[in-house]
């Protein structure tokens, strides 16, 4: 029997979308949740309303104007190379955003405490990914509680992608029977209408399809 409803936090990209049908398998009603912040890549944007749309999904994008004000991260300065280390922290990569998932959990947790629903589904993995503080288990526990103490309400967040690398997102995919979904999905941090094949995001998407032994595609569209 499938649970109550979820919301689903959803970039456009791989991952996001691999959660998304994690999540339409899990629960019997789903939303999706987007955020535009001033990413370059804000094509990604339209990847979601796609990718919704073919879910069969209520899609809902929400403006945070912040990440703009902070304005330190390769994913929003136009000028700043996305495959530098970050300038404050030389353990990061240029692209990480200060807070992004921490703001992302607790917007959608507030739409979730209006709506009166319990489940927040997040596609973050600790295991092949950037580094960001934000994608480990430790932080998802803590915020978890912490919104639960802060809105007084059970919530609940599930990461179905935590500990799997790459290829296991890919076989995943497979398994979900949306394989070739993945060719309407976006990854690439530059922003172009076509992936660049070369930023960190990028690789780590070829890296995952490589292990897993299958053709991406999105680089490999009949």
């Amino acid at each position: 029997m499938k649970k109550e409803s979820a919301i689903v936090l959803l970039s456009g990209g791989q991952d996001s979308t691999t959660a998304l049908f994690w999540a339409k398998k899990i629960f019997k009603k789903v939303i999706a949740i987007s955020f535009d912040y001033g990413q370059k890549h804000k094509i990604e944007l339209n990847a979601a309303k796609k990718i919704a749309k073919i879910a069969k999904v209520k899609h809902i994008i929400i403006e945070l104007k912040e990440f703009k004000k902070i304005n330190e991260s390769a994913l929003i300065k136009r000028k700043m190379s996305i495959t530098k280390k970050h300038k404050f922290d030389k353990n990061l990569p240029a692209t990480f955003v200060p807070g992004r998932n921490i703001i992302f959990l607790t917007v959608a947790a507030s739409f979730a405490w209006v709506k009166r629903i319990k489940n927040l589904v997040i596609g973050v993995s600790q295991v092949d990914y950037s580094g960001y503080p934000d994608c480990r288990k430790d932080f998802i526990k803590a915020i978890e509680k912490s919104l639960e103490l802060g809105l007084d309400y059970k919530i609940k967040i599930y990461t179905p992608l935590i500990d799997k690398k790459k290829k296991d997102i890919v076989l995943l995919a497979k398994n979900l029977g949306i394989l070739n979904l993945m060719k309407d999905t976006y990854t690439c941090y530059k922003g172009g209408k076509k992936p660049c094949g070369k930023c960190p995001a990028c690789k780590l998407r070829q890296k995952g399809f490589k292990e897993a032994g299958i053709l991406d595609p999105l680089y490999f569209k009949k």
